[in-house]
């Protein structure tokens, strides 16, 4: 009886050595443009750093060009957005804002409400902190993000989660953290009557 010689199983790739994409380099490129905006590096740097990014074959060789910046998509890299229900409410959407890794949400007594369908958003997750308190607080997500729950205490108002799993690739997960409080807290995908307005507007600000 012959034995067959075992094929090599072939070598697993090191995440650096992963080839990078069009879209990996032009996030390092934004990144780069937003650093020197900031006054973090010079002009001079910046087109060197460019001509790099752009001709960035792995993952490895976009990581150097940033890794003495700060991460955009780590919560806490930017300032939260805090947004307080108050006496007469508050909301942030559903025109284009910047989103933040991390939103806090306090219903208090008009309520608040949070919404994303007209965010261009690169982070790969969103941290929101959000506290029924009297009013509730509703988060509404575009169609193709996701959003985990497991985090959030629904207490004497619940929790309504009425997303969907289908994340498409390249969207947030918005990770739901916090209390239902007597209002409640609802997260969801646009309902009709705000559906009717985005296909209505689609370039509204």
């Amino acid at each position: 009886m012959t034995h067959q010689p075992q094929k090599p199983s072939p070598r697993p790739v090191p995440p650096g050595e992963l080839r990078a994409s069009h879209d990996d380099r032009e996030a390092v490129v934004d990144q780069l443009r937003d650093a020197a905006a900031e006054g973090r590096i010079d002009f001079d740097e910046l087109d060197a750093r460019l001509e790099q990014a752009l001709t960035a074959r792995t993952h490895a060789e976009l990581a150097v060009l940033t890794a003495d910046l700060p991460r955009p998509d780590l919560p806490g890299s930017q300032a939260p957005l805090v947004l307080k229900g108050g006496i007469s409410g508050a909301s942030r959407g559903p025109g284009r804002w910047e989103v933040p890794g991390r939103v806090i949400a306090h219903g208090g007594v008009g309520g608040v409400k949070v919404d994303f369908t007209r965010v261009a958003c690169r982070l790969t997750e969103v941290a929101v902190e959000a506290y029924g308190d009297t009013s509730g607080v509703v988060i509404v997500i575009p169609d193709g993000w996701a959003a985990d729950t497991s985090g959030m205490d629904p207490g004497v108002g619940g929790l309504r989660d009425e997303t969907t799993p289908d994340r498409l690739p390249g969207t947030p997960l918005v990770r739901l953290t916090g209390s239902g409080g007597m209002g409640g807290v609802v997260i969801r995908h646009p309902n009709h009557r705000e559906r009717r307005k985005l296909h209505s507007n689609p370039t509204q600000n």
